[in-house]
Formats: C-alpha cells, structure tokens, sequence
C-alpha cells in the first residue's frame, strides 16, 4: 500500500516521501497516528497544495519537542522492584512504566515514545532513548533498584548494586558515611585564598636578601 509521509518516520522516510508499506502497518499506526495519507491522487494533489503548511507545523512541533528535550535529557528515573541477590527482577520494567515514571517527574510523554527494545529484567542504570519528535530524540536512565538506598548508591557510583541485601545496606551505610565526612572536611578546612603570584615573588625575594645578609655577617 503506497502512502505519503507527513512527517519524517525512522527507517520509511521523509515528509512527503511517498513510500509501500504492509497494510496492516498502514492502518493500524501510519494512517491514525496522523503521520500519512493514502497516496491517492487526489491526496498527493491536496499534498503538494498544502505542503508549506505541513512543513510550518512540523517546524512549530520541533521546536517545542527540543525545548522539553533540553530538560527531559539526562534525568533520572528511580524504579524500585523486587529482585533476587542475582540482581535478576521478579518481574519486568517496560515502556508504560517508564513512561509513568517521566510523568511523576513533571514530562507529559506516553509509552509509544519510549525506544524500549525489550523489558528491563535486572537491576541498575539504563539508558533509554525518549522520542519527543520524530526528528528529536533524547535519552534518561531508568535506575532500577531493590530500594531507595540501593538506588541512591546506584546514582553515586554508576554500577548496579547486586549484592545480598545485608551486604548492600553495609555498603550503603559506608559509602554516604564517607560522603558526609568529605563534605563536613570541606566546610571545616576551607581552601584559602589564592595569592597574587606577583605578591608572593616578592615574599621570595625578601626571605631570600634576608638569608643573603645572614651569610654575610
């Protein structure tokens, strides 16, 4: 079945390409989904005359998807799940879930735009691309995790936490143990100020005519 494209479509083509498709993928997604029309000739005619107006209103999409895109890219999404010391789930993450996740964060996307291509069965960080605009693609990290702390050690690490549990509470307890003791260093041995170099040449210079008249007497 031929069909005009009104929008770009991964791996089909471009707006305004006319492309053969199965049927079936015509009517179920292509056609009701508003991203083509059949390629008759009245529809290619209509097309052509309409063409400037298509292209205006993609444009407009765009660029709203790249303003969300700005902010959705790089964010995080804590799911917590049962899972086994194997760090295998007893369960799966899917599309609809993260896209629940993105909603709870304040992102208005739908689980057709999660790039999914399989379920999610372990624990850990991953990337998962978000297709805000067929021309607009960003990625966010689904950070899967036995608990909030596991999550969080995830986070600060980058490495999926599969230990026992006892083991990982351990390990959770030292490491933000250790995190908080930098930060109280810090706020107890501020750096101090830098010098101006041309300031301490001149210190040098003086403690060295001082060691200069000391050889001398």
């Amino acid at each position: 079945m031929e069909v005009i494209l009104l929008e770009r479509v991964e791996k089909l083509g471009l707006m305004g390409d006319v492309v053969n498709v199965k049927p079936g993928y015509a009517r179920n997604y292509l056609l009701p989904k508003n991203k083509a029309i059949s390629a008759t000739a009245t529809n290619k005619k209509q097309f052509e005359n309409k063409r400037n107006e298509y292209e205006a209103t993609n444009l407009e999409t765009k660029n709203e998807a790249e303003n969300i895109g700005k902010k959705l890219d790089g964010n995080l999404v804590t799911m917590v799940r049962q899972a086994g010391e194997n760090g295998n789930l007893y369960g799966s993450v899917n599309a609809r879930d993260v896209a629940d996740g993105l909603v709870e964060i304040g992102f208005n996307v739908n689980r057709i735009q999660i790039s999914l291509e399989r379920p999610i069965k372990t624990v850990g960080l991953h990337p998962i691309k978000v297709a805000l605009h067929p021309e607009v693609v960003v990625t966010v990290t689904a950070n899967v995790a036995r608990s909030e702390d596991e999550a969080k050690l995830q986070e600060k690490t980058g490495e999926a936490i599969i230990a026992a549990e006892s083991e990982t509470e351990n390990l959770v307890t030292a490491v933000l143990a250790e995190a908080d003791a930098r930060e109280t260093m810090q706020k107890q041995n501020p750096q101090d100020e830098q010098k101006d170099p041309e300031e301490d040449l001149e210190e040098k210079s003086e403690e060295t005519t001082d060691i200069d008249i000391t050889l001398e007497n």
